[in-house]
C-alpha cells in the first residue's frame, strides 16, 4: 500500500516525520534510484526507499521503552569515545531503531523513553508540547523561601527566562537537601545550573516521572516495556497540552 515517505520513515523508526520531512526538502531520500520530493509517496513492500545512499529498515513492531538509567551511561545511540550507551543497556534484539526521547546528563540518572515511534518522539521533545518532568534533586545547604520562589517564578539563562517551575522542599539531613522539581522545558544541565546561580550544588539528580509516567518499582538499569495503550495515551495527552 502507498503511503507518504515521511510517514514510512517515522514508522521505520528512522527519525520523526518533521526530520523526515527537512530531509526530503534537502534531497536526502531517493525512491527506486529516483530523488523523491515532499509529497510523494512509496509502498514499503516492493519500492526501495534509501536515505543517504542506505536502505530504509522494514518497519518493526511498535516499540517504547521505560528505562531508569545509571549514572555515567550516555543518552545516545552511539558514543564516539566508547563509553556505554542507553541502547547498550537494552537485548539487541530490541534495539532496531531504537531511539531516546530527548535526553538525560551523563551524570544525572532516572527516567527516559527510548522509541521506534517517530511521533512520540517528537510530541515528547518539541518545545511547544510543554509536557511535564519531574525530578528528585539533592542539593548543598537548604534553600530558602526567597531562593525557592525566584526558582518557581524563572531565572535567567541563556539570555531569557526560564518558564515557571514546581519547586517544593522535601526534606533536609545532615546539611543537604532534597528538593522536588517540575519543569515544562528542558535547557541544557538546567537544573543543575539554576541551583548553583542560587548558591547550592546538586549532588543528585534523578528523574522520577516523564509526562505522568514514573518509574514505580523498576530498578536502576533496568527497562520496562511500556503497553500501546500507554505510549498511545502520552500523544493523546500532550496534543491536549499544545
Amino acid at each position: 500500500m502507498h503511503q507518504r515517505l515521511q510517514k514510512l520513515m517515522s514508522a521505520a523508526g528512522h527519525c520523526s516525520r518533521r526530520q523526515a520531512e527537512e530531509l526530503l526538502r534537502q534531497g536526502r531520500v531517493d525512491v527506486n534510484g529516483t530523488i523523491a520530493a515532499l509529497g510523494d509517496q512509496a509502498d514499503p513492500e516492493t519500492d526501495l526507499i534509501c536515505v543517504d545512499g542506505t536502505p530504509l529498515a522494514k518497519q518493526t513492531a511498535e516499540r517504547v521503552l521505560l528505562l531508569n538509567k545509571p549514572p555515567g551511561v550516555i543518552s545516545s545511540c552511539h558514543d564516539p569515545q566508547g563509553r556505554e550507551t542507553v541502547l547498550d543497556l537494552i537485548p539487541a534484539e530490541l534495539r532496531q531503531g531504537l531511539h531516546p526521547v530527548g535526553r538525560l546528563d551523563a551524570d544525572s540518572r532516572g527516567a527516559l523513553l527510548l522509541s521506534n515511534q517517530g511521533e512520540l518522539t517528537l510530541k515528547l521533545t518539541h518545545p511547544r508540547y510543554a509536557h511535564s518532568k519531574t525530578y528528585r534533586v539533592t542539593v548543598t545547604g537548604t534553600p530558602d523561601h526567597s531562593k525557592l520562589e525566584r526558582w518557581r517564578h524563572g531565572m535567567e539563562l541563556d539570555g531569557s527566562r526560564t518558564l515557571p517551575a514546581s519547586v517544593k522542599l522535601l526534606h533536609s539531613k545532615h546539611g543537604n537537601s532534597t528538593l522536588e522539581v517540575i519543569l515544562r522545558e528542558g535547557r541544557k544541565r538546567q537544573i543543575r545550573r539554576i541551583a548553583s546561580l542560587l548558591g547550592h550544588s546538586v549532588i543528585d539528580l534523578q528523574r522520577v516521572a516523564i509526562a505522568g509516567l514514573d518509574l514505580g518499582s523498576t530498578e536502576e538499569g533496568c527497562w520496562r516495556e511500556l503497553s500501546r495503550q500507554e505510549w498511545r495515551s502520552l500523544i493523546s495527552s500532550q496534543a491536549g497540552e499544545a
